[in-house]
């Protein structure tokens, strides 16, 4: 009797924990078409404004603008004054749902969600297929990781990411040859290009979008000392060329990585560093109960990650395979290897590894 009556508890528990995931599920969409239409940025600036009001101030209908505001008051984001007939975005809540809120914006990634969803019916094949799905699969996902990537890099690439490396800065001062593989968009190669005129700049990617972004971009910065190139990662072929290569959220996504990560070690000098960006998360999942956004990167690499690896007969590694299997790959291709952090990127784990001496 006992029993039945504790797996009635449990039973209710997981009923309103079923209904509170519905609401929140829905609600990231809600929250993805504020950000997108600009209702937060208005509703922040405007302080409190009948419904009609806040559409005529972002320039919006006001019978979708009030479910909107009905969807966000009952999801807790927005304060409704039944009195008054008014509408609130309190200051605690806009600092996280706007662009002006900078690494505080948890509202960008809701875009993600929308993005997901529209790929269920793909994702649920490859359940059965166990196919994977190519980059072109994903609409907007290059504008999305391209503005991602900026907000943090604008924040802290030249002051915070490249001085985890000791004596980085100084040795891009003084120039040095430079190779961003995977580059996207190539914002972090543009921003480091301006920062340090003496240095000598590439970045690989396959994305044709990307790549005219970057040139664009490195056109009207006035830059000649940034170059990109449409390269296949898995062909490199420049031994001892570079004394810095990057790879930025890269590496989990490859087909081959540690074939890759190989031919980047080659590809550096001696003295040279490859500086990888993953993921800071545990390689096995019991570790990995309490990481504060597990969910949503489980979800993210099961919909994009895994399945642009296994989409090119590859690995399918994953954006959580973690630490120490990252740890393991650099160190059997014949890295040393350091992990740190970077205030204010909970994130994100950095690895400097640096070449071995070979005999």
């Amino acid at each position: 009797m006992a029993t039945s009556e504790i797996e009635a508890d449990l039973a209710e528990a997981f009923a309103g924990r079923m209904l509170g995931l519905l609401n929140d599920g829905f609600l990231s969409l809600v929250v993805s078409l504020g950000y997108r239409s600009g209702l937060f940025e208005t509703m922040a600036a405007l302080g409190p404004a009948t419904s009609g009001a806040v559409a005529a101030a972002a320039g919006l209908n006001e019978r979708y603008v009030r479910e909107w505001l009905g969807a966000t008051v009952t999801g807790r984001i927005v304060v409704y004054d039944a009195t008054e007939g008014t509408y609130r975005l309190p200051p605690e809540h806009s600092g996280f749902l706007t662009p002006a809120a900078g690494p505080n914006d948890l509202a960008f990634f809701a875009q993600y969600v929308g993005l997901c969803g529209a790929l269920e019916d793909r994702i649920l094949e490859c359940l059965v297929t166990g196919a994977g799905l190519p980059y072109s699969a994903y609409p907007r996902f290059q504008e999305l990781q391209a503005a991602e990537s900026a907000r943090t890099l604008d924040a802290a690439l030249v002051d915070g990411v490249l001085p985890l490396v000791p004596g980085l800065v100084e040795r891009l001062e003084a120039g040095i040859d430079v190779l961003d593989v995977g580059c996207g968009s190539g914002h972090a190669i543009n921003l480091m290009a301006e920062a340090f005129p003496a240095s000598r700049l590439a970045g690989y990617d396959l994305s044709d979008e990307g790549l005219a972004a970057a040139r664009a971009e490195a056109a009207k910065r006035g830059l000649g000392n940034a170059r990109f190139e449409a390269r296949d990662m898995a062909e490199l072929d420049e031994r001892g060329a570079y004394d810095l290569v990057m790879a930025f959220d890269v590496v989990h996504d490859l087909a081959h990585p540690g074939a890759v990560v190989e031919r980047i070690r080659d590809a550096l000098r001696p003295d040279g560093v490859f500086l990888m960006v993953e993921i800071a998360a545990a390689s096995d999942l019991e570790d990995n109960l309490d990481h504060p956004a597990g969910p949503m990167l489980y979800t993210a690499s099961l919909y994009h990650c895994m399945s642009v690896s296994l989409a090119q007969g590859g690995e399918g590694l994953g954006a959580m395979w973690g630490e120490r299997r990252a740890g393991e790959l650099l160190d059997r291709v014949g890295f040393r290897v350091e992990v740190t952090r970077l205030d204010g990127d909970p994130m994100h784990a950095y690895f400097v590894a640096r070449p071995r001496a070979t005999d």
